[in-house]
């Protein structure tokens, strides 16, 4: 709940009687048996040894019955049985050699213990094989102090660092020490479940006041939930650098696996998970009804509604449902501003509402097909709580000092990772050119050895095949991939003479990687193969005939591998794809899955390829691509007028264009780096449709101006639209006062003097940040992304830390940070005076850090961000507009 104890011992989720508890276990077992009956059909489709399963002990049959009942089928097809029974053993083990086994009642054993998966990484044998150091960790200590000891262990191996979206393994991140939030949790859900200790990831989707998301970890301890932060250590439970920001949020969700059915409101259920709610753990909530009318105004009956906020300038949907029989739908949510869009049989329509504002909401079905229209909508986030416990400052001390021991223990296992002087050795006796191979090495983190034993297995003749099919990897594969996978493409390759490149790469989506290549060339007839050379739609009409497109046992889409599509004849439609791609590229046909519009395509190339335009041609695998497949292409330019402070809006920060695809919007994924200037200028091609331009302005109180405009694009049209920035044209406002002449210790000259001595006159930016602290390395990275505007401004920015120890730490991972402004200056909050001046002025309430002000040296602050907040760069440059 959103005032926490003082101590964040409080529990935010009301616990049931363990009694209670136990008997809905109880039923929860007999429901999965009679589901585990129910899939006998596809047990036996996915190969899973039922004769091994029959020869169980009672307690691992009934588990692994559990797990069958409701396993999505990549996981099902894509993992051999006894790696079932070895991960249920390994829980069963745990259950009875942990104090606590006995404790957890059924319930929670079956939902948040039992499962392996915690997300869409791959599943890999963490629980076995580290439940022995976990064990012996938290020997003699409560359960409550288990979790805490726990998620140290986890800082020890992990720390943060963005990437893609693919999550990496428990042991894939162990192996690279560094995660995303998503893999940071995943490991620490899997590092709690290793010991018996239940466990869940929590996601805010999206962010209502900032353009993010975020993930963390609930762990069940004596009968109640408790919240922490995945490889982010502290003192006691319920606290994490995200207590503001999440009393913010506006939809905090998890994923259960099976049919649970526990104390929180269900979002949704699906055969293989039930989705929660869990916002109301961190922020006031409401309960918003919303009614869908018809254009007489008659209530609409199973109608689409989707609840969406504002983030990365798109309507992100948070939460997607149906109106019942009076035309109403609901949504438990944070007390900001939502956007209800419903569609029905073509028709839509859409509002901006309050949360908890009004008891009930209408939204008209006013829109059809071809109809242009804009709208400008004010968002405005949650204001917030100031829900940090206060905690003793020798606790604190002790946490950062074990922190600071942990992150030497990880920087030291890093330290082995093969450095320029090892690879330059190695390229010396391998005969290969040292600038090709070490970045190849650096990406690799602690997978280097394989880079190595990758390269040494080609002959000289093959060292440029290798170094190609490296290059079509991406960065996270490099940390995680698989030697024996890699040499079988490496084959492959060799033995069909095939030159890798990125449309015959390994790579295809964000699947984990497989021997596939080797598998189709086997799979197909030799005359099969070159009938499919020649015409690969053949290839396309074989897979939409023979291969059973099943999305129901799959609801989040996890990627089954191509061999397990192609061997079972069943996949979901975007398995379907990949099984398409990696068959066409096995046999040198170029094919990818389109990141923008996500159209499977394959091009041929003529015999003379001088003349080769580079022509996609896109196949059908499902009904609905067969639909979409056949679409006349169309040319949308975005007309923009540059402005100070905004020539070149990004994709995904300022604007972003969706298709309405029967009234709903479809966000096109085009590039995180792509721009208005650089794309969108010349014009793009795209399908004939209707399309949302969504473009936002945030604004440094989280809330956003942002426009929408609809409009349709006719086949064969050269369509121009207006993209427009809204923005505030209000003058700047004095909001208070900070001091200029306070003092620091600058980092460079180790010399205690005045902000004013460092910044000269003028207006400056002056901060208090953390070490290795998510939200202060967003905000470094913000400043990266915008080095050249900051320096062409030119004024001094000086972001102190609490602490020398603090400055000591941040300089351990100083290498993450390659390109900081030059104006940028690092400090240390010595004597105090900065921090007493930022958070006693009345400036703010909160001693939350980060905290960063632009002011000038006749002590005026004109602006200030605090906590957590992505794009705080955008944010300055926005203000300097005004001064």
């Amino acid at each position: 709940m959103f005032g926490l104890a003082a101590c964040g011992l409080e529990a935010h989720t009301p616990g049931q009687s363990s009694t209670a508890s136990l008997r809905e276990g109880i039923t929860a077992v007999d429901q999965s048996r009679e589901d585990f009956l129910a899939r006998r059909a596809d047990l036996r489709a996915a190969s899973v040894d039922l004769d091994a399963l029959a020869k169980l002990d009672a307690a691992t049959d009934s588990a692994l019955r559990f797990l069958y009942a409701y396993m999505p089928w990549p996981d099902m097809t894509d993992y051999s049985t006894s790696y079932y029974i070895a991960q249920t053993q390994c829980a069963l083990r745990a259950r009875a050699e942990m104090p606590w086994g006995k404790q957890v009642p059924q319930r929670e054993w079956l939902h948040f213990v039992l499962p392996v998966r915690v997300n869409n990484e791959n599943l890999d044998t963490f629980r076995t094989a580290m439940y022995d150091e976990l064990k012996q960790r938290v020997q003699g200590l409560s359960m409550r102090d288990a979790v805490l000891e726990v998620n140290h262990w986890c800082h020890e191996y992990v720390t943060y660092k963005p990437s893609d979206a693919r999550t990496s393994s428990p042991l894939a991140s162990m192996r690279t020490a560094t995660g995303r939030c998503g893999e940071e949790s995943t490991f620490t859900v899997a590092a709690l479940r290793a010991i018996g200790i239940p466990a869940r990831q929590v996601y805010t989707p999206r962010w209502a006041h900032t353009d993010d998301n975020h993930a963390w970890v609930e762990a069940w301890v004596d009968g109640k939930w408790y919240f922490l932060g995945a490889c982010e250590p502290e003192p006691v439970l319920n606290l994490g650098w995200f207590n503001q920001p999440a009393s913010r949020g506006m939809l905090m969700h998890t994923k259960v696996y099976g049919r649970y059915d526990g104390p929180e409101d269900v979002i949704s259920r699906t055969p293989c998970y039930t989705e929660i709610n869990v916002t109301s753990n961190y922020a006031p909530v409401a309960r918003q009804s919303v009614m869908v009318l018809d254009a007489n105004g008659k209530p609409v009956a199973d109608a689409d509604v989707e609840f969406k906020l504002y983030n990365y300038a798109e309507l992100y949907t948070v939460m997607r449902t149906r109106t019942d029989s009076e035309g109403v739908a609901s949504i438990t949510a944070g007390l900001g501003d939502l956007v209800a869009w419903a569609a029905k049989d073509g028709r839509y329509g859409l509002t901006k509402f309050t949360v908890g504002a009004t008891p009930i909401v209408k939204v008209q079905l006013t829109h059809s097909a071809g109809e242009a229209f804009e709208l400008d909508l004010n968002i405005t986030p949650p204001a917030g709580q100031n829900n940090v416990p206060q905690l003793p400052a020798e606790a604190v001390a002790a946490n950062d000092r074990r922190k600071a021991h942990e992150d030497s223990i990880r920087t030291a296992y890093v330290a082995t990772f093969a450095d320029s002087i090892r690879t330059a050795e190695f390229c010396q006796a391998q005969g290969l050119d040292y600038a090709t191979v070490r970045p190849f090495v650096e990406k690799s983190k602690g997978n280097w050895a394989n880079v190595f034993s990758f390269l040494t297995r080609a002959t000289e003749a093959e060292k440029r095949l290798a170094l190609d099919l490296l290059s079509t990897l991406s960065e996270k594969d490099l940390h995680d991939f698989d030697l024996a996978v890699l040499n079988d493409h490496f084959a492959a390759c060799r033995a069909a003479r095939i030159q890798p490149k990125a449309d015959l790469g390994v790579r295809i989506a964000n699947e984990g990687l497989t021997p596939w290549r080797s598998y189709f060339r086997k799979a197909f007839s030799q005359s099969a193969q070159e009938r499919f050379r020649v015409q690969p739609a053949a290839l396309a009409a074989w897979i939409r005939d023979s291969v059973e497109t099943d999305d129901v046992w799959n609801p989040q889409s996890y990627c089954l591998s191509p061999e397990a599509a192609h061997a079972t004849r069943r996949a979901d439609s975007r398995s379907k794809g990949l099984l398409f791609v990696a068959a066409a590229r096995a046999l040198g046909i170029p094919a990818r899955i389109d990141a923008v519009t996500g159209k499977v395509q394959y091009r041929l190339i003529p015999a003379d390829a001088s003349i080769y335009d580079g022509t996609w041609t896109t196949v059908t695998l499902t009904a609905e691509g067969e639909k979409r497949a056949h679409q006349p292409a169309a040319h949308l330019t975005l007309d923009y007028t540059p402005r100070p402070h905004m020539e070149n809006p990004g994709y995904y920060y300022h604007f972003t264009l969706s298709r309405l695809v029967d009234g709903r919007p479809v966000l096109q994924e085009y590039g995180e780096t792509d721009t208005w200037r650089d794309d969108f200028a010349d014009g793009v091609s795209l399908d004939a449709a209707d399309y949302l331009l969504t473009s936002g302005t945030r604004m440094a109180d989280g809330s956003v101006l942002a426009h929408l405009s609809v409009f349709p694009v006719q086949s064969g049209e050269q369509r121009t639209a207006q993209l427009e920035m809204r923005e505030d044209t209000a003058r700047l406002q004095v909001i208070g006062n900070f001091n200029s002449e306070n003092l620091y210790t600058d980092a460079n000259t180790a010399r205690e003097q005045s902000v004013l001595a460092t910044t000269g006159r003028g207006y400056f930016v002056v901060g208090l940040i953390r070490a290795n602290h998510e939200p202060s390395n967003h905000i470094l990275h913000d400043l990266e992304k915008l080095r050249d505007e900051l320096e062409a401004w030119g004024r001094p920015i000086v972001l102190m830390f609490p602490t020398q120890d603090e400055l000591d730490r941040f300089n351990q991972n100083r290498a993450e940070f390659t390109n900081l402004p030059a104006t940028l200056r690092f400090g240390v909050d010595s004597s105090g005076q900065v921090s007493a001046d930022l958070f006693g002025s009345g400036l703010t309430s909160s001693s939350e850090m980060p905290v960063i002000v632009l002011g000038d040296t006749f002590n005026r602050v004109v602006f200030m961000t605090q906590g957590y907040t992505i794009g705080i760069g955008e944010q300055i440059k926005q203000a300097l507009q005004k001064l």
